[in-house]
């Protein structure tokens, strides 16, 4: 019987690619690198919306919103990070490269719009800008632009990495000097030393020689100095924090009240919700000081919790550097770690004491709608990124797997 003629497959379009791109993100599969990055994040996700509800209720109330305000707020920033982040890992490692100089050129213009009409300052510092209702921090996104162009550049420089010259231009002059100086223009210092951690994350893991890193490390840390001892209100709480903010009345204030919070959880809380702090009496309590909260409502054990998904997701990012295919790989991923991971923990100190205040928020769990979809897009390179690493892995076993043959 003779075999019918087969049919030709249909051409897929743009389209049909895009559906086979988002299914391959989604598809954890078999790599538990991609699971665990995805389970982590909807955790830390989920439990900060929980918190923002909790913490925001009684300011929304007073604000006339509603107990749920700050809550919808937060969760409709949540509905359009979680599928920008699915499409960020859909997109091909190589679209990242490609357009790494785009991105960082949007982004910067995006800050200089916190220096027209429609930026607004706020607690002193000019980093946002105002558009009818919608307020954005476009600090946030630029973090994002400014580590996928240090991946893309140290790639392209690689046969000349090991000098000096040709790892500072333009990595950290002009680049990252002029992107931290559009920044530091605003005021925004805490902001600002983030960001120069992430540059030096994605340089170290990018691998860049150690001697670079010492020297740019002095730099920043000589440029911090001078920016604190110039201006009376940073000194105020550097000082105020070495001498245990007992100024109740002042800058003391939030401090003080942020370990009366914590102090008053106890090992297992005072219950979701059951907050005396959050009555106005802790500013920022769904934003900077939300660990407050979550100490005070869940205790030591909800504390400890949230420290250990991010000491998790950390250790799921080294696993992601080990794998990736190159060196932007090593370097935006790294770069990432160091931002989210690193800010957590900053974030942290600030609320326990342990360093003075630099208003910066608990990443994918404070309140603030550029800082969460800014993170899930950053989340979503990092999946895009380990799914390629994936695929690397597996070409160099059937290559060992030939060669043994």
């Amino acid at each position: 019987m003779a075999t019918p003629p087969r049919q030709p497959e249909p051409e897929r379009g743009a389209l049909g690619q895009s559906r086979i791109q988002l299914g391959a993100a989604l598809r954890a599969g078999s790599d538990h690198t991609v699971a665990a990055l995805y389970a982590i994040t909807l955790l830390l996700v989920g439990f900060g919306l929980i918190m923002v509800l909790s913490s925001s209720s009684i300011t929304s109330y007073v604000a006339d919103q509603g107990f749920f305000g700050g809550f919808w707020r937060q969760a409709t920033f949540a509905i359009i990070g979680l599928p920008l982040m699915l499409l960020a890992a859909a997109m091909p490692v190589s679209f990242w490269k490609r357009w790494s100089w785009a991105l960082l050129g949007l982004g910067i213009v995006l800050q200089l719009l916190v220096f027209t009409p429609l930026g607004v300052e706020v607690y002193g510092n000019r980093n946002w800008i105002q558009i009818g209702g919608f307020g954005a921090q476009p600090s946030e996104a630029l973090k994002l632009a400014l580590v996928v162009w240090i991946g893309a550049v140290l790639l392209k420089k690689e046969p000349l990495l090991g000098q000096m010259r040709h790892e500072i231009v333009p990595v950290v002059v002009p680049g990252a000097v002029l992107v931290l100086g559009l920044v530091l223009l605003g005021r925004d210092l805490g902001t600002v030393l983030i960001m120069a951690a992430l540059v030096l994350g994605a340089m170290y893991f990018g691998g860049v020689s150690w001697k670079t890193l010492g020297v740019v490390a002095l730099g920043g840390l000589l440029a911090v100095i001078f920016f604190v001892v110039t201006s009376p209100n940073r000194m105020a709480r550097l000082f105020g924090h070495a001498a245990g903010n007992d100024d109740y009345s002042g800058l003391g204030w939030q401090p003080l009240h942020g370990l009366w919070a914590l102090a008053g959880g106890g090992l297992f809380g005072v219950g979701l919700g059951g907050s005396k702090a959050k009555w106005s009496w802790l500013p920022a309590a769904d934003n900077d000081y939300i660990f407050a909260i979550i100490g005070e409502e869940l205790g030591l054990i909800g504390a400890l919790l949230v420290i250990v998904l991010f000491i998790a997701l950390a250790a799921v990012l080294l696993r992601v550097i080990s794998r990736a295919r190159d060196r932007f790989g090593k370097a935006v991923v790294g770069g990432i770690l160091v931002w989210i991971v690193g800010q957590a923990f900053v974030n942290i100190g600030v609320v326990i004491g342990v360093l003075p205040v630099l208003g910066v928020p608990l990443p994918l769990i404070s309140a603030g709608g550029t800082a969460l979809i800014a993170c899930l897009l950053a989340l979503g390179v990092v999946i895009s990124i380990a799914r390629d690493g994936s695929d690397y892995q597996a070409e160099l076993a059937a290559a060992d797997g030939r060669t043994a043959r």
